[in-house]
């Protein structure tokens, strides 16, 4: 239960509120906390009013890394909060209900569009969480359990309550979420390849993310495995283990099987080629996805077929190539 009323309008100095947890919030670490509620304040801001002790808890000054626990009172000081830009009107997001593919209390997945971001920010107006949170009240509290970058279509999985999210994230730590991806790649690939070739990120000068194979950079491991091989490209299912940013596409890159459709990491004649034959996006697709629920710990087993202009391109290549499926 809150003791304060809901954060005050955008734009404007707010009082000071006085927040009691409830069992959705705890575990959340308090930076974390302020940054979602404190909507449009600078995350440097943020850390400087814990630094000075302006946040209490219980009366007490914490630590960014306190984490929360139910009955926690939490004091927030006087804060002025940028004004918050309008999200997308309901009409033009009620698209995003049909590609709903399973729901429960805890739950929400979907078979996100090539081209739709999963949050907006850096110049897009809005992503699948605003959209959901204009279609829904208590979409407020909907968090994405994993990202798909704004390029790949598939399946998206979203957490409808708090306890629901830390348990998915204990699950995707321990590795016992399996995320396979469907992807045309350059080249005949015969056989299986694993991938082990720690990543590393880096934000150019544009404020766009290049990742790059660096001895120094975070463990990632992807697993290649051909389903249908032809002479200039194969389809290739990929499961991930880790989920570092563009983890496939310079995976691909790296073995010398860039992905179609990757402008940033691809090769400009296959990308030419493909384009050629429809291609006008990433072929990249989170097909499956199998995890436990985080109610009783019962598998859950999800898939969404490739989108259709991504099958008229396969048909166009098996009609102009020899194919041999896996």
């Amino acid at each position: 239960m809150q003791n304060s009323s809901k954060p005050p309008q955008a734009g404007i100095s707010t009082p000071i509120q006085q927040v009691e947890i409830d069992s959705e919030q705890s575990g959340q670490r308090i930076d974390n906390f302020l940054l979602s509620r404190l909507k449009g304040v600078p995350k440097s801001r943020i850390y400087r009013i814990l630094r000075k002790g302006e946040v209490r808890v219980n009366k007490k000054r914490i630590k960014p890394v306190y984490r929360l626990q139910t009955g926690d009172l939490v004091r927030i000081p006087p804060i002025r909060q940028a004004e918050e830009k309008p999200g997308p009107h309901r009409n033009s997001v009620e698209w995003l209900e049909r590609t709903i593919l399973y729901e429960d209390e805890l739950l929400l997945v979907i078979n996100k569009p090539a081209g739709i971001a999963v949050h907006g920010g850096s110049g897009i107006h809005y992503g699948v969480i605003e959209a959901l949170r204009a279609l829904r009240e208590e979409a407020t509290r909907y968090e994405l359990a994993h990202r798909l970058d704004r390029a790949t279509s598939g399946l998206l999985l979203i957490a409808k309550r708090r306890s629901a999210l830390r348990s998915l994230h204990d699950t995707i730590r321990e590795h016992r979420i399996e995320k396979r991806y469907l992807a045309l790649v350059k080249g005949k690939m015969r056989k299986s390849k694993t991938v082990l070739a720690p990543l590393k990120k880096n934000v150019l000068r544009s404020g766009e993310r290049m990742v790059r194979v660096d001895p120094e950079g975070k463990e990632a491991e992807s697993h290649f495995r051909p389903q249908l091989a032809c002479n200039s490209c194969t389809l290739a299912e990929i499961e991930i283990i880790t989920g570092r940013t563009h983890q496939i596409r310079v995976h691909g890159s790296h073995i010398d099987h860039p992905l179609a459709g990757d402008e940033r990491y691809g090769d400009s004649d296959f990308n030419q080629q493909m384009s050629n034959l429809g291609l006008k996006r990433l072929f990249l697709h989170a097909h499956s996805l199998t995890f436990p629920h985080p109610r009783d710990e019962t598998t859950v087993r999800l898939e969404a077929p490739l989108p259709n202009e991504l099958t008229q391109v396969l048909e166009q290549i098996k009609e102009q190539e020899s194919c041999r499926s896996f």
